[in-house]
């Protein structure tokens, strides 16, 4: 199941940094994501560990017949190798990353576009006739987040997320579109188009469609092409090597012990590769929901405050004026 991302506050910044994060982390092991999924491949390696101590005791208990080689080899060539393993994780979690904040500073982007898209509609369409058309505007500006958010998470509901900025008759076009967000791009291109604006003002409005295209291009990017598949592939078969051959390795030094080490070391190593594979696709790691809501109150926000500190500012200017005459001497 997937989990819900959400913004930090300052609370949240201080549960974040305080000293017992390390006992409630570790009491949450249970139901981390991380953990669970690295289960069956931990378990297996442990038991392969066992298997080969059982055999190996065996052998020397001599409960097998003597031809059965006892189950050994030198360390030198783990010695050799760890260093190149721990560049192959190294590097796969630092690529991953980037990935990861490339994601978020698009989705940045896309976010201060759509506040400031909202903005500059809400200065420029000023004309009583146009007014009903500014506000479509300003849902197809608002939907814009969402339908690109629906586009990138996988199991989204698009029918729901719009239903309360869009009409039926556009979220059924939206809806039936192959490629929503370019669908809510034409929408709001149209809809400038039909303003009653100088030129000069609308290509403004047009040049703030270019952070949308941008922001589409980088996410459909991330998501059709990940890491380079055979450096994958290589650190998932160097990982399986390592721990398929550890318990023969460790036997003259550790026996049994083997069994313990080969968990501790397929937990740890699995994890980190696993945490590499998680963040790679970034989008199902950032509050994305959160994000849309709040551009969204924001612009809300704002179309509430519009009339009233108009109105304000209105009344502030006829009062100074009353209080100046047009001479320059105050009256009396």
């Amino acid at each position: 199941m997937q989990k819900k991302r959400t913004l930090y506050d300052h609370t949240n910044w201080v549960t974040h940094r305080s000293s017992l994060r390390h006992v409630r982390h570790f009491i949450s092991s249970l139901s981390s994501r991380v953990i669970l999924s690295l289960v069956p491949p931990v378990m297996a390696f442990t038991a392969f560990a066992t298997a080969i101590a059982a055999y190996n005791s065996a052998v020397l208990l001599h409960f097998l017949p003597e031809f059965f080689p006892v189950l050994r080899a030198s360390s030198l060539p783990y010695q050799l190798t760890a260093p190149a393993l721990a560049l192959l994780l190294v590097f796969r979690t630092e690529a991953s990353y980037s990935r990861f904040v490339e994601g978020k500073k698009a989705w940045t982007t896309v976010i201060a576009g759509t506040q400031d898209f909202a903005r500059q509609v809400m200065a420029m369409v000023d004309a009583p006739s146009d007014l009903p058309l500014r506000k479509a505007l300003l849902h197809y500006i608002m939907a814009f987040p969402l339908v690109l958010k629906c586009h990138v998470l996988y199991g989204s509901d698009v029918r729901r997320d719009l239903q309360h900025l869009l009409e039926v008759d556009d979220l059924a076009v939206v809806l039936n579109s192959k490629h929503r967000p370019r669908c809510i791009i034409e929408f709001i291109s149209q809809s400038i188009q039909l303003l009653k604006l100088e030129d000069s003002r609308r290509n403004v409005l047009e040049s703030k469609i270019t952070c949308f295209h941008e922001g589409i291009g980088i996410c459909e990017q991330l998501m059709g092409i990940p890491i380079p598949l055979s450096y994958t592939r290589l650190t998932s078969r160097f990982l399986v090597l390592w721990h398929l051959t550890l318990p023969i390795i460790l036997w003259d030094d550790c026996h049994w012990i083997v069994v313990p080490a080969t968990f501790i070391s397929a937990a740890s190593l699995f994890c980190i590769e696993e945490v590499g594979v998680l963040i790679e696709e970034p989008f199902p790691m950032l509050a994305l929901d959160d994000l849309c809501q709040k551009a969204q109150n924001g612009i809300q926000e704002a179309l509430a405050i519009e009339n009233s500190i108009h109105a304000h500012l209105v009344a502030k200017r006829n009062r100074h004026f009353k209080e100046h005459s047009p001479n320059g001497w105050p009256n009396s």
